[in-house]
């Protein structure tokens, strides 16, 4: 009995353990694609004109509270933070990192299939989160292809 409760308990903790590692994986994926998109930005005028005149607060965050990850949009400059920030144009939370990795790299993002299914609850204004869609694609295409 006692071999029993502590499988149980071991099987219970490596999943928690493979839980913190998939946020922490998300966590630095989605931190990575905004402070590339921040980069893109500074040294791309044509992508620099998605953010001309564009003032937007997000902010991302999973259910379980491990990913938070702010992004201002203002005066043409995008900042990231790894907080929770004030007055979020819209909150995205996604119901774990697992989740928010599979929505960030999906070819075709499902906002709407997303929330319902559960995996992303939004509040605020969908139309920064499809903005923000279309931006995170734009980078995608403009990534170098590898040589073959």
């Amino acid at each position: 009995m006692l071999d029993l409760i502590t499988q149980q308990a071991q099987k219970k903790l490596w999943e928690q353990f493979h839980n913190s590692l998939t946020s922490e994986m998300a966590e630095e994926f989605l931190q990575t694609l905004l402070n590339l998109m921040m980069i893109v930005f500074v040294v791309n005028y044509d992508y620099r004109r998605n953010i001309k005149n564009f003032e937007g607060r997000y902010q991302f965050c999973s259910k379980d509270g491990q990913v938070t990850i702010g992004a201002v949009f203002h005066n043409g400059r995008m900042e990231v933070m790894e907080k929770k920030i004030e007055r979020p144009n819209i909150t995205i939370t996604f119901r774990d990192g697992k989740t928010l990795l599979n929505f960030i790299i999906s070819p075709r993002q499902d906002i709407l299939g997303s929330m319902l299914r559960h995996d992303v609850v939004t509040d605020g204004n969908l139309n920064y989160l499809y903005k923000f869609g279309f931006m995170a694609k734009q980078l995608q295409l403009m990534m170098p292809q590898p040589l073959r």
